[in-house]
């Protein structure tokens, strides 16, 4: 017999269109395809959303699958603690574990800060995205965007060094952020750097792949440098103290907010700067990792703003500066 307490767990697959085309060094696509989990209990809701990547192994159907796997052990009393050992790290806990906070704070009528011992998130600066493309239209894009203060800009072939420099021209005012996602090889990897060295580039992210970055520890590095896919929880932070100056924290990889926060502590705790990140999805993706921001030296959450359109309810971007979720959307 199925009570008024009863939790349950759904969930469905959404797909958002991107605003022309997002590129990386491993490739170019159209649309965000988000999946959201739902908790409900007595009539109150609560919502979180992942975005899979398949650099991780990771598939939309394969986060549902997962998720569907978990709806027994919900309805019989899973709770947030008991997930986190009841499912590895990866998108689709993400999913739940934010739809449990979300759920908490609804039935509490308290913000998710307030419950999880959080300072209060307060309105940042977002990196936005330049997408990887040839030097010409990478320069015609940062010229558009000139006027945000920080820009991420995607790298990870043949002409980065013209990239670079293009850039820089088209954009003079701005943060530099280089993201390269693993495109880099050990033989350029030192000249790259002094490229962005040379035009005040504040942060590289991933140059190397996962697993091939020792030679990071090797050089004298005159940009700082950032792990990406090289790190994913507090497990993975030990090994990087030699190679990396800063951690990416996303949600997906971390396997929600919960490890999320512990993963921050614990990178500071060992001389890491952080950054909070995104895969491209919407507001309901984003509005988790807002609380991780006051901890946060560089904030890149502008998935909402690469989407042809957004959530109804979704966060405010003001330009660059992006504002706490508001509760109707999560927390």
């Amino acid at each position: 017999m199925t009570s008024a307490a009863t939790l349950t767990l759904s969930v469905r697959i959404e797909r958002w269109p991107i605003a022309g085309t997002f590129t990386i060094s491993r490739g170019a696509k159209i649309e965000a395809v988000a999946v959201v989990a739902e908790l409900d209990q007595g009539g109150v809701r609560g919502r979180g959303e992942c975005v899979p990547y398949p650099r991780y192994g990771e598939t939309p159907d394969g986060a549902v699958a997962a998720l569907e796997a978990m709806q027994d052990a919900v309805r019989q009393g899973l709770d947030r603690a008991a997930l986190q050992a009841a499912m590895p790290a990866c998108a689709a806990r993400n999913a739940l574990d934010c739809a449990f906070i979300d759920l908490e704070a609804k039935r509490s009528g308290r913000r998710a800060w307030d419950l999880l011992g959080c300072a209060p998130p307060t309105a940042s600066v977002t990196a936005y995205t330049i997408s990887l493309g040839t030097p010409e239209a990478m320069a015609a894009a940062s010229a558009k965007a000139a006027h945000r203060p920080l820009l991420k800009i995607k790298l990870g072939g043949s002409d980065d060094l013209v990239r670079i420099a293009a850039v820089r021209a088209a954009a003079p005012r701005s943060e530099l952020i280089v993201d390269a996602n693993e495109g880099w090889t050990p033989e350029d990897l030192e000249r790259h750097l002094t490229a962005c060295a040379q035009a005040g580039v504040t942060l590289v992210e991933q140059p190397l792949p996962a697993g091939r970055d020792e030679m990071l520890a090797r050089i004298r590095r005159p940009v700082a440098v950032c792990a990406d896919e090289s790190v994913h929880d507090r497990r993975s932070l030990d090994g990087l103290r030699d190679r990396y100056d800063a951690v990416n924290i996303k949600l997906d990889k971390t396997g929600g907010l919960t490890e999320a926060l512990a993963m921050a502590g614990a990178a500071r705790a060992l001389g890491f700067d952080i950054m909070v990140g995104c895969m491209v999805g919407t507001s309901l993706s984003m509005a988790p990792a807002m609380l991780l921001t006051p901890q946060a030296r560089f904030i890149d959450l502008d998935g909402p703003l690469l989407l042809a359109r957004d959530r109804d309810d979704g966060l405010r971007y003001d330009g660059s500066i992006v504002y706490p979720p508001e509760p109707g959307l999560w927390g």
